[in-house]
């Protein structure tokens, strides 16, 4: 279960950066309840998923999981360019990230 809380975490740290996106400044209401809602979010789960997996992996995990996340979001839905170098470093994230769920184990 704190690997889905950790995915979920990161899933709502892409909600934060986008809802800070869309708030533009703060100064759009629904953006700024997507930010703080989804901040929220990503905050309890991510403490959820501490209690079993060890700081330095879910940590690493979380912020692979919402750079990634948001590079892409910002491509797909913000019209970001699209640059194969781009892909490799992303890429390089998400084996990191993986790397580390493999031999990072629990406690």
């Amino acid at each position: 279960m704190a690997w889905i809380f950790l995915l979920i975490s990161g899933l709502g740290e892409v909600g934060g950066v986008t809802g800070m996106k869309l708030s533009n400044g703060f100064k759009n209401w629904r953006g700024t309840l997507l930010a703080l809602a989804s901040g929220f979010v990503s905050f309890y789960c991510l403490s959820r998923s501490l209690q079993d997996i060890p700081i330095s992996t879910a940590y690493a995990i979380w912020t692979g999981i919402g750079s990634v996340g948001s590079v892409i979001l910002g491509m797909l839905a913000f019209g970001e360019a699209r640059d194969k170098r781009k892909m490799v470093f992303i890429a390089m994230i998400i084996i990191g990230a993986g790397g580390l769920k493999i031999v990072g184990g629990t406690h």
